[in-house]
Order: structure tokens, then C-alpha cells, then sequence
């Protein structure tokens, strides 16, 4: 009798995908080495999002994978939550010189989390995989984070799912070499979009553009100018 349960390898392996550049070389790391790829992005309502997906969109097709499926978008909103923090209103946004901790979203990847592992347990999957590095500082990206979160999925029943952070070993000069030949200029990393770009005044794209000088060479269009009235808030 033939069982009932795909083999383990022929099932895809969902990545949380943001539209930013590690979330983006991890699909193309893990299509490359042969994997199918179930991309998942979460909506929450944050101000980039309309930007986010659509480099989502455009990286996707960019990339061209018969490997990479479709993705699927799912939705949790967090304005009960955040109420009038800068993610949804735009003021105060973190600027370039700010610390890390100024963009940190209060339990950001416990929400993503608890909604694509129940996505991936309901849909049979059994392998979510994530972009983190192992430098990111967040008290929920360490591993024993990832341990606890592993267990409480653990409890339900259905397939069991693994949650895996292939770059975690990896620091970003070894993420973006892994990266190159990748369609990355249709990435997306900035909180404060200025007409539909990359504003380049804010913490995130700082990040990208010191993450981009590893590599020599910066292919975004920056829109906005230290004088744009709609960056606000930007230090």
C-alpha cells in the first residue's frame, strides 16, 4: 500500500520572506541546491508593506525558479498591538545613525512565527527555514528562543515541523557572496519609502547599503534627499 504521506524531500520547504535581501538569498540558496521553495510573507499593516510585496513579486519572477512556488500571503495585523508606533504611522522613524534596537518590532518573530509554523503544520509541511543571522541581536532571534518556540510547535499534533536558520553560522559579507548572481537590486529594505523607493536616509537602508559595499557595488535608486519633507522623522 502506498503511504499516504509524501516522502520528506519531494515535500517544499517554506522560507519566511520578507522582500530584504537575506530572506531573498536564502529562496535562492535553498532553489540552487535543488529544494522546492514555498515562499510565505506575513501582512501586518506596517508602512512598507505595499513596497515589500511587490520586491517579493519582482524578485520571484527575476529569479525564475520552476522550483520556487507562488507565495503565499498571509495575513496578521498588528495595529491592536502597536497602536501608535512608528511602523504604522511613520513618525520618528529610525534614521541611518540609530542603533539597532530603534527598529526592533516588539515580539516580531514570535507573531511571524506562531503564524507560518501553523500554516506549515495545516498544510503539511515539515521544514520552515529563516533568514536570521547569527548577529542579529534580538532577544527573539538566539537560540534558545528558537528552542522554546520549536517546543510549544512540538505540542500540536499533524507532521512535525522543523524550524531552521541555514545562515545563522554565517556572517553578511558570507551571506552576500551567496547572494551574488541573484536578481538583488528587486530587494526591498527600507522603512521609510519615499515614492515607492528606497528612501536611503533611513536605519534599514544604511544597513543595505553597508550590507551592498561588501560586495563593491550599491544597484539601488535612492529616492529621497536629506531635504525631503516626507522622510520625517529621520535622524
Amino acid at each position: 500500500m502506498t503511504s499516504m504521506n509524501p516522502p520528506f524531500d519531494s515535500l517544499p520547504t517554506a522560507v519566511l520572506l520578507s522582500g530584504g535581501l537575506d530572506s531573498s538569498i536564502l529562496v535562492g540558496m535553498l532553489a540552487g541546491e535543488g529544494r522546492r521553495v514555498q515562499p510565505l510573507y506575513v501582512r501586518s499593516g506596517l508602512l512598507w508593506e505595499a513596497e515589500e510585496l511587490r520586491a517579493v513579486g519582482e524578485f520571484l519572477r527575476a529569479l525564475g525558479s520552476p522550483r520556487v512556488l507562488d507565495p503565499v500571503i498571509l495575513d496578521l495585523p498588528v495595529q491592536d498591538l502597536y497602536g501608535g508606533h512608528w511602523s504604522l504611522t511613520g513618525d520618528e522613524t529610525p534614521g541611518a545613525t540609530t542603533p539597532d534596537e530603534a527598529v526592533y518590532l516588539p515580539g516580531r518573530n514570535l507573531l511571524l512565527l506562531v503564524k507560518t509554523g501553523l500554516w506549515c503544520k495545516l498544510h503539511g509541511l515539515r521544514q520552515l527555514a529563516l533568514g536570521v543571522l547569527g548577529s542579529n541581536p534580538f532577544a527573539d532571534a538566539t537560540p534558545a528562543f528558537f528552542d522554546h518556540l520549536q517546543a510549544a510547535l512540538d505540542c500540536y499534533p499533524a507532521a512535525p515541523l522543523e524550524i531552521v536558520r541555514p545562515l545563522a553560522s554565517m556572517n553578511k559579507r558570507q551571506v552576500m557572496e551567496m547572494g551574488r548572481g541573484l536578481p538583488l537590486e528587486m530587494t526591498f529594505s527600507c522603512i521609510a519609502p519615499c515614492h515607492g523607493l528606497h528612501c536611503g536616509r533611513c536605519n534599514k537602508c544604511a544597513e543595505r547599503k553597508a550590507a551592498f559595499a561588501l560586495l563593491g557595488e550599491d544597484p539601488t535608486p535612492y529616492a529621497c534627499s536629506a531635504s525631503s519633507p516626507s522622510g520625517r522623522g529621520l535622524g
